[in-house]
């Protein structure tokens, strides 16, 4: 997420700088070719909004690098923050905050569609990282969402948190409970237990570590099968990449079995 605002105060500690600067060298060419792309990403909303006149950002050319950041997709069958078959053809990862308007815009305008046309009848896997970047309410809401996750009612929080106008209402604790009940949560105690404990804390660190260490600087950032696209592309950039990927990979074990999830 962007070049022209701050990143969380806890993803500039020392270690986690540390840990960015330890990666491999297949990892690091990834961490520049999604840097190349990144900056163009939807930022903060004082930007214009350039989603309707940009085109799908793509990566150079280079078959190992996506392949290093296609290894990305955790595929996890009891993933809390991901929907669709742990063996779709094609993966698409999404690197958001919360607090990003344009990520808001994505998931109102696009996401949907996406579900609709292309998880729906297996093709796609959409998997979620937390990557948060415009602060404090940007983390808790990162957290409130993952603990939601753990109660299956991540879909429905975030749809409740990027409802239109719903950022604007902020994410402080009071809020953040009543996204929780907006979304169906069923244990309310648990839900504030599991924002506040550790493991939130770990999985959301997880998930900017992996972030920072292949280059997203910005929000929304993507990988479709180890493809960037940066910002909050129109539906036709997302269908394309996705026709592409699933063309590469053809009949191979990932797309052979069409069986119930």
């Amino acid at each position: 997420m962007p070049s022209s605002t701050s990143r969380s105060s806890s993803s500039s500690s020392p270690a986690s700088a540390r840990k960015r600067l330890l990666i491999s060298a297949g990892v690091a060419v990834a961490a520049v070719t999604l840097g190349i792309v990144s900056w163009q990403a939807t930022a903060p909303e004082d930007r214009p909004d350039r989603s309707s006149s940009s085109s799908a950002a793509a990566a150079p050319k280079g078959s190992d690098v996506h392949a290093e950041l296609a290894k990305l997709a955790r595929r996890e069958a009891g993933d809390k923050l991901a929907v669709g078959r742990a063996d779709a053809p094609v993966v698409l990862i999404e690197y958001s905050d919360f607090k990003c308007g344009y990520c808001g815009k994505f998931a109102r305008d696009t996401e949907p569609e996406l579900v609709k046309k292309y998880v729906d009848e297996g093709t796609l896997r959409i998997e979620w990282r937390n990557f948060p970047i415009f602060g404090a309410d940007s983390e808790t809401a990162a957290k409130a969402a993952w603990a939601a996750g753990q109660q299956d009612r991540f879909a429905r929080f975030h749809a409740a948190a990027y409802a239109d106008g719903a950022k604007e209402k902020g994410f402080g604790r009071a809020r953040l409970l009543e996204l929780a009940r907006e979304a169906g949560v069923p244990d309310m105690e648990r839900f504030e237990k599991d924002m506040a404990g550790e493991a939130a804390a770990a999985a959301l660190q997880k998930d900017q570590e992996e972030g920072y260490r292949i280059g997203v600087t910005s929000t929304p950032s993507f990988l479709v099968n180890g493809q960037p696209i940066a910002g909050a592309q129109p539906l036709d950039a997302f269908a394309a990449a996705i026709a592409d990927a699933k063309a590469r990979a053809g009949a191979g074990p990932q797309a052979d079995d069409r069986s119930a999830r």
